[in-house]
């Protein structure tokens, strides 16, 4: 399998990106070649709506570091506020003031 540079930018191996392949079904509007192309949202994805055990899951295979850079680098829409709030508290020791705000889209 030919490692994708977004692969490559979360540090994540053959192994784990292999490893995502049954969470595929969280983009259900791409194939799943396309999916693991960008396990980035493949990941946000879980994070966002997974279920519970999907994301215990989750967190064995690629760990809190690769999620907190995730969620560091999440596009526009990718999280619901509920979940944006929740992994910012889970990922890092911040007070609750402190959440920044979801990302917004920026038209130039």
């Amino acid at each position: 399998m030919d490692m994708s540079s977004k692969a490559r930018e979360l540090n994540l191996s053959e192994q784990q990106v292999e490893a995502l392949r049954p969470f595929a079904h969280y983009i259900w509007w791409k194939d799943i070649e396309h999916t693991m192309q960008r396990p980035d949202l493949l990941i946000g994805q879980v994070m966002n709506i997974g279920k519970y055990e999907d994301v215990c899951r989750l967190i064995d295979i690629v760990g809190k570091k690769v999620l907190f850079q995730v969620l560091q680098n999440a596009d526009p829409g990718q999280f619901s506020l509920p979940s944006w709030t929740y992994w910012h508290y889970r990922l890092s020791d911040i007070a609750p003031e402190q959440v920044p705000p979801l990302p917004k889209r920026r038209f130039v």
